[in-house]
């Protein structure tokens, strides 16, 4: 049987009897490896476009078409991608994101086979914690590291008009259970103008108080309805503005690491006491792309090598029609070549991406 017979999809490289061609100016070496000299060694992997909030920035009210359940990929289809991925392509960082990734009934499952692989990496979970409290613990059993929670803000009716849901103590419910099994919770937020600009620094308290590590996001072009707007957007120099009345904040020395959080040490202005770390994540005004080590699968098996990329490699296809795991790991490969310098949103010429974050992963 030949790889056409086994159904891959059109690439822009080319697909022989003995597997993918990759280009000829590639070095030869196993990574993911771009034309740039990134190494992409953290997955994202998105499990389902669905989610139970309607967050202005991201969806619209009356929500987007699911896609069908058919063409997500399987518990098994998962296991087995990442397995190549870290197996033979050095991954070794995988977080599961959505849409929201609690709504996969089979989670702890999901989580447990990727636990178990040969090589086995860091698992950790985006997620809005809407039902986290009584999953936690065999999320825990089952051999996730650690969670990232989004919340926005601490206050039931800005919650309700940010996430077009009344599910603010649900979420705190899952960040509390949360506490109590995971060593590091990181809270993630975003900062709407004219929303919850000014709750950013009693968010920052709660966070040090309890031990979280908070990191706001500038607001990126991936909402549903397309109506971001650069010049409204709050940058991460609002952001570091807003913190500076009431902490003091200074560059943390620790090794960034191809993280995407710039992250800072917050002291107290009165005593100068150590209180923890913030970070701050400005992909728009403050672009990491140089240092970028993220490969991204979507909810039904696509390669994209950025957030804001066009295009995409299908691996679910070649997978189900057959493709041996050298296949799969080949086209990863071309995939993660193709990358380009960055996102380019600062260039004239920047489109945003049809598909959204929910359908993206983040």
């Amino acid at each position: 049987m030949t790889l056409v017979d086994l159904g891959i999809p059109a690439i822009p490289t080319a697909v022989t009897d003995q597997g993918v061609a990759l280009p000829a100016d590639r070095p030869a070496t196993d990574g993911l490896v771009d034309r740039f000299g990134r190494v992409a060694t953290d997955l994202r992997v998105s499990l389902t476009d669905r989610c139970n909030l309607r967050c202005t920035y991201c969806m619209p009210a009356e929500g987007l078409p699911a896609l069908p359940r058919a063409k997500v990929m399987t518990r098994a289809e998962i296991a087995r991608l990442v397995d190549v991925a870290t197996r033979e392509l050095g991954v070794q960082q995988v977080r599961f994101t959505g849409g929201e990734p609690l709504l996969r009934g089979d989670l702890v499952d999901i989580v447990r086979d990727v636990a178990a692989l040969e090589h086995r990496p860091e698992i950790s979970l985006t997620t809005n914690a809407v039902g986290l409290d009584s999953r936690a613990h065999r999320l825990r059993d089952a051999g996730l590291d650690r969670v990232n929670v989004s919340l926005d803000t601490l206050d039931p009716d800005t919650f309700a008009t940010l996430a077009r849901r009344p599910f603010l103590e649900r979420t705190l419910a899952g960040i509390a259970a949360a506490a109590e099994v995971f060593d590091l919770v990181k809270i993630n937020a975003v900062l709407v103008r004219g929303v919850n600009l000014d709750h950013a620094a009693d968010l920052l308290s709660w966070c040090l108080d309890r031990g979280f590590e908070l990191r706001f996001i500038e607001q990126m072009p991936l909402d549903a309805d397309h109506s971001w707007d650069r010049s409204a957007m709050v940058t991460a120099a609002e952001v570091r503005g807003l913190l500076g009345g009431r902490f003091a904040l200074a560059p943390d020395h620790e090794p960034r690491d191809g993280a995407p959080a710039e992250r800072f040490v917050v002291r107290s202005v009165a005593t100068g006491e150590r209180l923890g770390r913030v970070g701050i994540i400005a992909s728009v005004t403050e672009p990491f792309c140089g240092d970028c080590r993220r490969t991204r699968l979507t909810a039904e098996g696509g390669v994209r090598d950025c957030l804001f990329a066009h295009t995409e490699t299908d691996l679910l296809g070649p997978l189900r029609a057959g493709a041996p795991d050298a296949v799969l790991a080949d086209l990863w490969r071309a995939a993660m070549w193709a990358k380009g310098p960055g996102h380019g949103m600062s260039d004239p010429s920047f489109t945003q991406p049809e598909r959204t974050m929910s359908a993206i992963g983040g």
